[in-house]
This record gives structure tokens, C-alpha cells and sequence, in this order.
């Protein structure tokens, strides 16, 4: 039930001296002293997040990283996030399909989506502006509580819009979903987007920060798991045959899978695409890609998302899992033998990470077939795993996989030149083997937590400074 009120999350402190072992003592030094050096500037101002669902999605789950290490590092931090109606939801959902150069449901964003817009931001900052200081610095993430920029820059709060999505060029959608949100985003004092081409002309590029996301290796999403941890949790989740082997206790929900056949062998190479149910994903395209362009008689493909009640700010997702199921039901029947559908509980965010991470690593091959994408944190997760990965051309996943050496990048629109990627992969193990290498390697240089906090402090001190 909608309260019209933010909430704020309750993070427990992290120690930025764990990352030692794989960054090296060096790095984690620095990073110390970068946080000292921030805490000395901000002098009691507090850094405030704020985004629309503590769980379900990357965003949520980069800032109980971000703002653990950040509150480890000993600097005060503060999480919210909004609340908002159904209604709300689809708006702000079509703005966000909009953004990735898409229709979404291709319903209004004017005046009318103007005023229920409006009407959720000024309720929630009823309780945001008591915890909100003059002087805080103010990270306001995605477009769902754009609407509380301006009265925070009027409080006298330093913010930042940090927007996660994008899409390299525009169109017609992109530029409908940037006139609504334009106008909300534009007072803030800083923007900060993965990528350069995502931020829009308008936008003053002498505050646009450019801020690729990261991964916590030591997340239940990432940690390690050894090989017999790998098995027993996907058994507790109902993934795999067992032969009577016992699952993982730490695995209390099995999953809603949907399949004709038997449960896989663990012995069965394995195709994984682990995504939100979002059309952008495009799990029927893989599907297709998959049935009718990878040999049959070996591999299945897994695909696999959060149980659609568990993500409040995604009010498509009920209706991509069902798009995705009728499109496996439409499949001949030696087909749908090969496809299998999972829907990962979300009753227990742990559970559901420990189970994703499990999934990634049994992986022979894991696939980000995206239409559009802003990031897709899934490729870093999987390179981080040092699994081989085929991918999407698009936005953020071309700042990660180097075709060739960390994995293989295909055009999201060639259903034949995907079905041929995921075949030599699964084809060769020794190239598979050095993508995989490559890849751990790239995620360690590039996009773990250290070098993202290293980012914002280099912005908020030119914003606190100027």
C-alpha cells in the first residue's frame, strides 16, 4: 500500500579493507585517504542517496555496496527511497523505455502524467526535506524521484542526478522521454551517466560526470563458491537433478521453473541469460536464437529473472514473464525440451543472490542479449566469475567485452550470429577458458567498487570546491 513517504534503508558499515587481497594493499591505501580527504571537505555534510526500490534491481544493489564501504570508510551516508502507486510506476517505466530508444507501452507523457508525477514526488518530500540538510550532497538515481530535485536545490542541498540508463543516438522515444524528464533533472548542479553518449546535448558537459557502475566481489551475487556449493544450491532451488544429494540449507525457496522434461543433468552444458523481465532483455529473442541456430543434443538454455512481485518499481515485468512463457509454449514441443524458464524467489534478497551467483558460475556460457543497455551489470557479474560471455553490441556492454579477448559481442538483431557465438564457445574450451581469464581480469582493473567511489569523490569535491 503506498504511503506517499521515503524510507530510509538501514545499511550496515563495510570496510574498504576487505578488498585487500584482490586489489593490493596499495590501492586499498589509497582509497583511505581519499575518503579521509572527503570526510576533512564535507566537514558533517552527509552524502544522501535516493532511488525508487531497496531490492530487485542493480541500482539497489550497487548502493548497499557504495554506501556500505562509503559509511566503512567513515563518512556519513544516508539511503532512501521513494514510494509511489502503480500508476506512478507505469509512467515512470515508460520514461525509462523511452530512454533506451523504445515505445514501452506506448502510452501518454503529457500534461495528465505531468500531475501524478508531481503528485508522488511532493508527497514523499514531505519526508525526504526533514533529512535533508543544507550543504548534503544529494545523489538522486534514475528518473522515478527526479521530481525532488529542485526543492532539494532550493533547501540548499549540492545534487546530483545519477542517470543508469541510456541509449547511444536518439529517436523519437528518446526524445519524448527526455522532454518529460528534462525539466525535473535540469536544476541539479551535477549528472553523472555510464556512458558519455547517453547524456543528452543539453546537458552542461563541464558537470556531466561520466561513472561506470561496479560489482562488490565479496556480495552474495559474487563471492566465490566452490564447485560442490555451486551444486547444492542450484539443487536447493530446484535447478538441478541431485541423486538424492542433499540442496544447500541457505536455500529456502525453490524456484518457479518452468519446463517439459526432466531437471537438468549438471552435466549438461548450460546456456544462462539472468535478466529482469524487461522487453529490453529480450529473453524471447534468445530463446529463438537459441532453439533455432545452437545444434540440438547438447546444450539447454536457462532463462532466468526475480520473481515479478519482488521488483515494486517494474510494473512490466509481470507481463514480459508472461510474453516470455506464451512464447515458450508456442515452441514444438523437442524444442521446449531445451528452454527452461526460472522465476528466482525474491522473498530472501541473500537467497536469491546466492542462487544467481551459483547459476553464473555452472554457466557455460552466459548471455546478455540486450536491445538496449544502459550497463548490464549480469556482464561484469559473469566476467567476474571468468565465464565466457556473448553479448549485445550496445551501450555499456561495449565498455566491458573486448571482442575476442574477454568474450564475444554480437548484433542483438542477428538471432543466427548469436546461435553461431554461443556455438563456438561451447564448441571450443580452450578459447572459452581465456575469455573467461581475460575477462576476470578486465572486471579487477576496471570495475570493481574501488575506482567507482574513486569517481564520485573526484566529482563531489569539484562540486563542493567550486
Amino acid at each position: 500500500m503506498e504511503t506517499g513517504l521515503a524510507t530510509r534503508v538501514p545499511v550496515e558499515p563495510i570496510d574498504v579493507r576487505r578488498l585487500g587481497p584482490i586489489l593490493g594493499p596499495e590501492r586499498v591505501e589509497e582509497l583511505l585517504e581519499t575518503a579521509a580527504a572527503l570526510r576533512r571537505l564535507l566537514d558533517g555534510r552527509r552524502v544522501v542517496n535516493v532511488n525508487s526500490t531497496p531490492y530487485g534491481g542493480g541500482v539497489a544493489e550497487m548502493l548497499r555496496t557504495l554506501v556500505g564501504y562509503t559509511l566503512g570508510a567513515g563518512l556519513e551516508t544516508i539511503w532512501l527511497v521513494i514510494e509511489g502507486n502503480p500508476e506512478f510506476f507505469t509512467i515512470t517505466k515508460r520514461v525509462h523505455n523511452g530512454l533506451y530508444g523504445g515505445p514501452g507501452d506506448g502510452g501518454e507523457l503529457g500534461v495528465a502524467e505531468h500531475a501524478r508525477f508531481d503528485g508522488v514526488a511532493e508527497r514523499n518530500l514531505e519526508r525526504v526535506r526533514p533529512l535533508v540538510r543544507a550543504g548534503d550532497v544529494v545523489i538522486v538515481h534514475d528518473p522515478q524521484p527526479s521530481g525532488l530535485i529542485a526543492p532539494l536545490v532550493e533547501l540548499g542541498a549540492v545534487v546530483i542526478w545519477r542517470c543508469h540508463v541510456g541509449y547511444d543516438g536518439s529517436n523519437e522515444w528518446t526524445e519524448r522521454a527526455w522532454g518529460f524528464v528534462r525539466g525535473y533533472v535540469e536544476p541539479a548542479h551535477a549528472f553523472v551517466f555510464s556512458r558519455e553518449p547517453f547524456a543528452p546535448a543539453w546537458i552542461d558537459r563541464a558537470w556531466l560526470g561520466v561513472i561506470p557502475p561496479s560489482i562488490d566481489p565479496f556480495a552474495p551475487k559474487n563471492r566465490d563458491l566452490r564447485g560442490a556449493e555451486v551444486l547444492a544450491l542450484l539443487r536447493g532451488a530446484g535447478l538441478l537433478a541431485g541423486d538424492g544429494a542433499p540442496g544447500d540449507p541457505r536455500v529456502r525457496h525453490v524456484a518457479n521453473i518452468v519446463r517439459d522434461g526432466t531437471l537438468l543433468d549438471p552435466q549438461t552444458p548450460l546456456v544462462v541469460q539472468v535478466s529482469r523481465w524487461d522487453r529490453m532483455k529480450d529473453m524471447t529473442g534468445v530463446m529463438h536464437g537459441f532453439v533455432e541456430h545452437v545444434p540440438a543434443g547438447g546444450a539447454r538454455l536457462l532463462l532466468a529473472g526475480p520473481e515479478t512481485a519482488g521488483v515494486e518499481d517494474d510494473p512490466e515485468g509481470a507481463e514480459v514473464w508472461h510474453e516470455t512463457l506464451a512464447a515458450w509454449e508456442r515452441l514444438p514441443r523437442a524444442d521446449r525440451a531445451r528452454v527452461q524458464l526460472v522465476a528466482i524467489p525474491m522473498a530472501d534478497p541473500v537467497e536469491n543472490a546466492l542462487v544467481v551467483n551459483a547459476l553464473q558460475r555452472h554457466a557455460s556460457v552466459v548471455v546478455q542479449k540486450s536491445l538496449a543497455e544502459g550497463f548490464g551489470l549480469t556482464v561484469a557479474e559473469a566476467m567476474w566469475k571468468a565465464r565466457p560471455v556473448v553479448a549485445s553490441a550496445v551501450g555499456g556492454i561495449v565498455d566491458q567485452v573486448v571482442h575476442g579477448e574477454t568474450g564475444l559481442l554480437v548484433d542483438p538483431t542477428d538471432l543466427a550470429g548469436l546461435g553461431a557465438a554461443i556455438t563456438r564457445v561451447l564448441d571450443d574450451a580452450v578459447e572459452a577458458e581465456r575469455f573467461g581469464r581475460n575477462a576476470r581480469r578486465r572486471v579487477e582493473q576496471r570495475f570493481l567498487g574501488d575506482r567507482h567511489l574513486f569517481d564520485y569523490a573526484r566529482l563531489i569535491t569539484r562540486l563542493v570546491t567550486s
